[in-house]
């Protein structure tokens, strides 16, 4: 039997016996009549999911039935959901299970006392209100189509859902850290208290053997630092009486120091670029595993060592990739669609923020962390600024190994790197904003630079499409080469800035009507690719 996305969902904390649940769903929704099939996990917006409605839907109702492998008896048994837009209810044979509120973190269930022998049925009950103003929805479109910088909705199921076997006594977390030292940190939690056993290979050699309970620490005998370009990945085994749980980590350290952004010590200039993550067969889901780990090769091959992933919560399988590949990545959420004007908003986005953060933490890719976007003042009231300074706490208590900035572009708080968004079109203004070593500074009546290292995390945005048609900022130019011109002028502004840590271009393909990418929706390359990577590759005047 064939269904798709059939990869274990999070190879950073991997197990040999679950169950892929994707494929054939029964669905039904408030705004079409009837109960029809969908193929999980793609909602319901999608081509994919075989229902390809575009309209809004505020409610809707998944089931599944299944059947348990009989080598599964006498282990417990947990259900795991990937990620549902936005609010779920979830029941095992018609018994009440338990709910998730947040569209982009994952969350599970023990469904152990529920089961019974022969089928079983799963149902999940969605709610989506997008007009709420309570939950983040990122570039959700809340007008029925698509305009401007926003795009198809995503409601319910839009991440695998999966079933996993795991004896009385097993690991419930990881939390990896790991330095250029070849110091790492294993923080294990457990159902019970107990002894756990790390064994660490490289390239299938076992290198490092250690026991301990709660907390191993150890000093990596041979150093092959992560680096750009270079995954050096280590795997990890934990073993817990019957309980077997396979990983992996990266030496590499990140900080802000001799004036820039470095990498294992080393001044780094950021070349980023910005992606959305969205599909036009998909959606908020890619179609399969390769258009994941390809659309990090095409950055790559533009000459971007990394990303901003932008206004999403991306999938665990895009972070493996970034991993592997050495692609150093922003992780953000996508806050768009809440109304931070009130301090309590962060009741409504703190707790999802979080559980986004426990799952990524141990990823090497990721080297900063951006809760918020462009958090603009909300009809004549002034924005929060409470809700970020709550936000960027409790990050930077969470995770003290990297740089935060509490919200990209405007209106900064409190953030370890001042980063603004300009996209100014013309080569000579642009330019002057950062001549001798100068930088651009906007907003002040709304916010105060205070000497913190400086980042264009937004820039270019340039509109190209064959038939100038779609979105994008500023005059489109007139022809190729005038694009080139553009982008060349632009961005070398920026590389010989030696205050510039780094810049991030918009972006690295078309979303949709959006039409200033790198390369169209369906990634195709709007320009051959090595003229981009020699633009974008010249050496920077901060990095080493």
């Amino acid at each position: 039997m064939t269904f798709p996305r059939p990869e274990y969902p999070n190879p950073i904390f991997r197990r040999n016996e679950w169950l892929n649940l994707n494929g054939k769903w029964l669905f039904s929704c408030d705004a079409l009549k009837g109960e029809r099939e969908i193929t999980v996990p793609f909602c319901p917006e999608s081509v994919l999911s075989g229902i390809g409605y575009t309209g809004f839907i505020n409610k809707a109702e998944y089931s599944k039935k299944f059947i348990l492998p009989e080598s599964w008896k006498g282990k417990r048994v947990n259900l795991h959901f990937g990620a549902v837009d936005y609010y779920a209810e979830v029941y095992l044979n018609g018994k009440f299970t338990g709910t998730h509120r947040g569209g982009y973190t994952p969350f599970e269930f023990d469904i152990t006392e529920y089961l019974v022998s022969g089928e079983n049925e799963v149902a999940v009950k969605v709610t989506d209100d997008l007009f709420s103003g309570k939950q983040p929805s990122g570039k959700q479109s809340k007008e029925l189509n698509s305009y401007g910088c926003f795009y198809t909705r995503t409601t319910g199921i839009w991440q695998t859902v999966w079933l996993e076997a795991v004896p009385e006594n097993h690991i419930k977390s990881l939390k990896t850290t790991a330095d250029m030292s070849g110091n790492v940190r294993l923080e294990v939690k457990t159902s019970s208290a107990g002894t756990v056993k790390a064994v660490v290979s490289y390239n299938g050699r076992e290198i490092v053997s250690r026991t301990g309970e709660g907390v191993i620490e150890f000093k990596v005998p041979e150093i092959h630092l992560w680096d750009i370009g270079k995954g050096n990945l280590y795997d990890l085994v934990l073993s817990y009486g019957e309980d077997r749980v396979c990983s992996y980590f990266g030496l590499r350290s990140v900080s802000l120091e001799k004036g820039a952004f470095c990498l294992n010590g080393r001044r780094v200039f950021g070349r980023w670029v910005l992606d959305q993550g969205f599909y036009p067969d998909g959606i908020y889901t890619a179609p399969d595993d390769e258009a994941l780990k390809n659309d990090i090769i095409y950055s790559m091959k533009l000459g971007f060592n990394g990303a901003r992933l932008h206004q999403k919560i991306f999938e665990p399988r895009f972070l493996y990739h970034a991993d592997r590949l050495g692609y150093m990545v922003w992780g953000e959420h996508g806050n768009w669609g809440l109304d931070i004007s009130y301090a309590e908003s962060a009741e409504n986005f703190l707790p999802e923020w979080l559980e986004g953060l426990n799952r990524d933490y141990s990823h090497p890719s990721i080297i900063g962390w951006c809760p918020f976007n462009e958090t603009w003042d909300y009809e004549g009231k002034r924005q929060c600024d409470e809700v970020l300074r709550i936000v960027y706490n409790e990050t930077k208590k969470f995770d003290k190994t990297r740089p935060v900035i509490d919200t990209s572009g405007n209106y900064h708080v409190v953030t370890d790197i001042f980063d603004i968004h300009d996209y100014n079109q013309d080569i000579r203004e642009f330019s002057s904003h950062y001549e001798g070593n100068n930088i651009f500074l906007n907003f002040n009546e709304r916010q105060t630079y205070r000497g913190e290292l400086y980042f264009v995390s937004e820039y270019g945005g340039i509109k190209w499409s064959e038939d100038n048609t779609g979105w994008g900022y500023g005059d489109a130019p007139e022809t190729r080469e005038e694009f080139l011109k553009r982008y060349a002028g632009l961005t070398q502004a920026l590389l010989d800035n030696n205050r510039v840590l780094g810049f991030c271009y918009t972006q690295l393909y078309d979303v949709e009507q959006e039409q200033n990418g790198l390369m169209t929706y369906h990634r195709r390359f709007k320009f051959d690719p090595e003229i981009i990577y020699k633009i974008n590759t010249r050496k920077a005047a901060i990095e080493d």
